[in-house]
């Protein structure tokens, strides 16, 4: 019998209160199963002590960020005169080999497992803007997890699919992130070894790369009808639930959460929406 496991996971929780409020509501009210805490977000109290007390059966990774705030840690080669994460991808690409830069990232991700530890159990790690990706912070990334006993790392792995309308096709966003595609594709296929040299867990295939700054319900549906076989797909979302009248991308990811159609759908594919909280058990 084919397994084939779904998680809806929300990227950025505890970097404000609007993305706070969307994991909430998108648990309460909808399908969300699974969140990434910013330890250094600048909502990060409140997403501890406000909201996951009314969501005991969240996931909880740690979204390992140094790309944008303030660092835990003394880390220069990343920072800014005002102390701020400011470095690029391509920067991290470039000197992903330099043992200083790998060790204020490693001393870096440790200060924010251990933040988070202290508050609440994680199940698995992650990164904002995937940086974790590049091969050489990987093995720093598997090798936390394998210390604090932490049995999933998210890895990026995206089948190229389409959705039948032209126009999500014509966004100046679309070819950027078919290069995101594959690029994300060559790290997994090196990382996946690291994963298996660190006996840990990981997801199969992602969503959300190839429509990023585009997702919606279509992409979720569409992107999960080719999977006949077993496997554990991991759509990464960025909702947030404004106070005010915002209206914006992010207010279209958190309807996702909510659109219980969909949620119907997924399960008519054969999908079991859980999160590693539930796999490590």
């Amino acid at each position: 019998m084919v397994e084939k496991k779904f998680i809806l996971n929300a990227d950025d929780f505890g970097l404000s209160q609007a993305h706070n409020q969307a994991v909430l509501e998108g648990y309460i009210n909808g399908f969300l199963s699974s969140a990434s805490l910013c330890a250094n977000g600048a909502a990060y109290d409140n997403a501890v002590h406000d909201i996951l007390p009314d969501c005991p059966n969240l996931g909880i990774a740690a979204h390992l960020n140094i790309m944008e705030g303030r660092p835990l840690t003394h880390c220069p080669m990343l920072t800014n005169i005002d102390g701020k994460f400011n470095s690029s991808y391509l920067y991290l690409m470039a000197n992903s080999k330099k043992e200083k830069l790998l060790n204020q990232i490693e001393n870096e991700f440790r200060a924010q497992i251990e933040k988070i530890l202290k508050d609440v159990k994680i199940d698995h790690l992650d990164s904002h803007v995937h940086t974790h990706a590049i091969p050489e912070i990987f093995k720093i990334t598997c090798k936390l997890a394998d210390e604090y006993g932490i049995k999933f790392v998210r890895t990026q792995f995206e089948e190229l699919y389409f959705i039948p309308k032209i126009f999500k096709h014509l966004n100046f966003k679309y070819p950027p992130n078919l290069l995101k595609i594959a690029l994300l594709q060559h790290y997994t296929r090196i990382n996946r070894k690291v994963v298996k040299e660190y006996n840990l867990g990981t997801n199969d295939y992602i969503i959300g790369v190839g429509y990023t700054g585009m997702m919606d319900s279509d992409a979720v549906e569409y992107g999960l009808e080719g999977f006949d076989r077993d496997c554990i797909v991991e759509a990464l979302i960025h909702p947030c639930k404004y106070s005010d009248s915002t209206v914006n991308q992010h207010c279209v990811e958190f309807e996702i959460t909510k659109n219980l159609q969909l949620k119907d759908s997924i399960i008519r594919l054969g999908f079991d929406i859980t999160n590693y909280k539930s796999l490590s058990v």
